[in-house]
């Protein structure tokens, strides 16, 4: 089922959080207010060690024109599941902090680089989703019954233990360089519509034995597009990307790595004034592991963010989301995301 009990509950969450920020005299007037993708990837400590991109904005910079961003994601996971031959425990929280910047070069070119910082720890969430589950009748899947604030990523095959990690850990990630090149743009005064080529090119510079990194390089390839419409209505988007990645050999699961991937997203938005618009999104990949049969490893990945964007003072940018996986087991249960993003 698309809409389960968890987009209910990171539906709720969202709604909360920004039906404060709605009533304001402006909402009523029509709206120029473009929309953009959220900046976020699956937070999932075995996938977000590789080189998905985040950045899948079909604009590219113009000649001269910089742009930065820093991006905030803390998930908070706990699965586990047993087979005859194998063995698995998610449990914990994932803190992610990303530097990003873009500079425009020529008339259709944009070089830049991504730069994480990602910490691991039990963190203080399992108390508050339990809770919150219990109040609204949702599912707990185990998670009210383990160890509260806990960190224990391990996996186990055929009596061989081959992930281990149960101790706090924090440090630079795999940084990756990035670019764009623009293939399409056209825009009046009631629209505004662009194509893109991006690719990006991770590198192996995090710690793999503190699941900061792969160990592998990763280049990825992909082509990114979006359509907004400005009515007396407000401005109405759809965006969209698509693409595949190839990945070196790693350290993290090596003998079970896959070393192609593909990975897309698809969302719309309505922004019914212009300092303020809602959106939601699907970000998905192919499994990451293979000789798996546990979900949680090889199973195809479909995760949705739900959220919006305010404009800020100073023409800054920031982006407010929660997501879950509507795969169920495979992304976290529940992850946040703000995005901080302005041009030069």
């Amino acid at each position: 089922m698309l809409f389960g009990p968890r987009t209910r509950f990171a539906t709720v969450c969202v709604s909360l959080l920004l039906s404060a920020l709605l009533y304001h005299p402006s909402a009523c007037l029509a709206a120029d207010m473009e929309i953009t993708p959220f900046r976020t990837i699956n937070q999932r400590p075995l996938v977000q060690i590789f080189g998905l991109p985040a950045e899948s904005s079909a604009t590219v910079l113009p000649a001269g024109r910089s742009g930065f961003s820093l991006t905030q994601d803390v998930a908070s996971e706990y699965t586990t599941r047993q087979t005859q031959n194998e063995r698995i425990i998610l449990d914990g929280e994932s803190y992610r902090w990303t530097l990003s910047a873009r500079y425009g070069i020529g008339d259709r070119f944009e070089a830049g680089i991504v730069i994480p910082y990602v910490m691991y720890g039990g963190g203080f969430l399992d108390g508050f989703i339990v809770d919150w589950h219990n109040a609204f009748n949702l599912p707990q899947g185990g998670r009210d019954s383990a160890p509260k604030n806990r960190l224990n990523y391990s996996y186990s095959k055929d009596g061989i233990q081959k992930l281990d990690m149960s101790h706090a850990d924090s440090g630079i990630g795999d940084i990756a360089l990035n670019s764009g090149m623009k293939l399409y743009e056209a825009s009046d005064a009631n629209f505004h519509d662009n194509v893109a080529l991006r690719t990006s090119l991770k590198l192996p510079s995090g710690a793999s034995r503190s699941l900061r990194g792969s160990g592998s390089t990763d280049l990825a390839l992909y082509l990114c597009g979006s359509m907004n419409n400005f009515t007396e209505w407000g401005s109405l988007g759809v965006f969209g990307s698509a693409g595949g990645m190839v990945m070196t050999k790693g350290d993290v699961l090596p003998d079970q790595q896959n070393n192609l991937a593909g990975f897309g997203t698809l969302g719309l938005g309505w922004g019914p004034a212009e300092w303020i618009s809602f959106k939601l999104q699907l970000n998905g990949h192919t499994a990451f592991y293979r000789n798996s049969s546990l979900t949680e490893l090889s199973t195809d990945s479909l995760m949705l963010v739900i959220g919006g964007a305010l404009k800020l003072p100073g023409d800054c940018l920031l982006d407010i989301g929660v997501s879950e996986d509507v795969a169920v087991a495979t992304a976290p249960d529940v992850a946040l995301h703000l995005g901080l993003s302005r041009r030069f």
